[in-house]
């Protein structure tokens, strides 16, 4: 049987052809010739990652790297000959970041640095009327993220988080067609998302020494353990620096659904999980398995597990009473009829999503410093994701149910 495409499935369904976004949609209107120097906050793989999409526009958007930033010496200047070689002059470098946003005349800042310092880059660069492009997970508790999100919308500057799966043209479809209401009653979204070994011990550099890197500046007074190669180069897999892989990972699952349903943010959230499969001399604290269940007010649960001992069994779908959409190839989504209880003629048989073209994430961020139009991943969107992943964290060191209230912005047991 012929497999149904997304426009085929947009006018069974009756709800007509979906508006096509395009890179028209966000053209720039304003600051069109001015130079945007931006400055790199961290220099680690994420880093390069977004230095090299950068660049790929350094023309078009007239944009240029001449700052970077990361206590770790050698880090730092393997980034800085990168940008000597596309820019072809040396930028300036930092082991603090407090330099970088009082020294370097930069208009915005790319925060890639390590978990535990994300809101305290955002919250500076804010307080300094730095634009800003911030890894997730935006934060680790909720003073920090409420602090930095304060920053943000007082100074009003233009910041996107990391969670770049949002502008996907597959999931903007998604979106599009999660809106016409074809699943029906959606009551449960799930991700089981896994790996043979935790992606901590591919960081693992046991000779990586003292000197090399600035301990205070890197710790940023989250511990008084001395400096150790593993604990700084691992430093993913302890809990004073990351929290594994409900923010690692999770907080990309999690911002998915709110940007597909348009949730906001849940009602509760219980969790469990531990250190089951990788016990050894590295004694990392982060768990290697661990699943989260939070329940939302628009009606649904959603679960998201990790198991870092087994890779297979990887799934990411969403269910309603009418079918299921099934996303766990992230380039081509589909619809299912499977396990429907209320059966549709606009759903008989697999659906292909069509994507929606849409800029890409650094793309959207470099064109929304010139508009002043809001990011895809907003400062919204981050705190949204932050709450979510610090309610699930606080309930596995618990092990008891916790409750968000938004008008107090408080996470509480309940």
């Amino acid at each position: 049987m012929e497999q149904k495409t997304r426009r085929d499935f947009l006018k069974t369904a009756g709800i007509g052809t979906a508006v096509t976004l395009s890179a028209l949609s966000y053209s720039r209107i304003a600051g069109a010739n001015d130079r945007i120097a931006i400055g790199m906050i961290g220099c680690g793989g994420r880093s390069r990652d977004h230095f090299r999409q950068i660049s790929a526009y350094k023309d078009k958007e007239n944009v240029e790297i001449i700052a970077v930033c990361d206590p770790w010496k050698e880090k730092r200047e393997q980034v800085a000959q990168m940008v000597k070689d596309v820019y072809g002059k040396d930028p300036q470098q930092f082991e603090s970041y407090q330099d970088l946003l009082s020294k370097a005349k930069v208009d915005a800042v790319l925060i890639a640095s390590a978990d535990h310092v994300h809101c305290l880059h955002l919250e500076a660069s804010a307080k300094a009327k730095k634009h800003a492009y911030c890894e997730k997970p935006l934060a680790k508790n909720m003073k920090e993220l409420i602090s930095a999100y304060d920053a943000v919308k007082e100074n009003k500057v233009v910041v996107q988080i990391g969670t770049q799966l949002r502008s996907y043209p597959s999931f903007t479809g998604a979106k599009e067609v999660y809106k016409s209401g074809i699943l029906g009653n959606v009551a449960r979204v799930e991700q089981c998302r896994n790996d043979s070994r935790p992606y901590w011990y591919s960081r693992i550099r046991e000779d990586l020494k003292a000197e090399d890197v600035n301990w205070k500046e890197f710790t940023a007074g989250v511990t008084d353990k001395p400096f150790d190669p593993v604990f700084c180069s691992g430093w993913y897999g302890y809990r004073e620096f990351s929290d594994g892989a409900i923010p690692g990972w999770g907080s990309h699952f999690i911002d998915l659904v709110h940007y597909i349903t348009g949730a906001k943010f849940p009602n509760t959230a219980v969790c469990s999980g531990g250190i089951y499969t990788w016990k050894d001399k590295y004694n990392f604290t982060c768990p290697d398995h661990i699943q989260v269940l939070w329940t939302y007010p628009e009606g649904f649960m959603v679960s998201y597990s990790t198991n870092f001992g087994n890779g297979a069994g990887n799934t990411f779908k969403i269910f309603g009473n009418q079918g299921l959409m099934d996303l766990q190839d992230w380039n081509n989504p589909i619809l299912l009829p499977d396990g429907a209880y209320t059966k549709t003629d606009a759903l008989k048989e697999k659906v292909e999503i069509e994507p929606i073209e849409r800029p890409d994430h650094i793309l959207d961020w470099l064109q929304c410093m010139r508009s002043g139009n809001e990011p895809n991943a907003s400062i919204d969107a981050g705190y949204q994701h932050s709450v979510a992943c610090i309610m699930a964290m606080i309930a596995y060191d618990t092990g008891k149910r916790q409750i968000y209230d938004p008008e107090k912005r408080e996470i509480r047991e309940g």
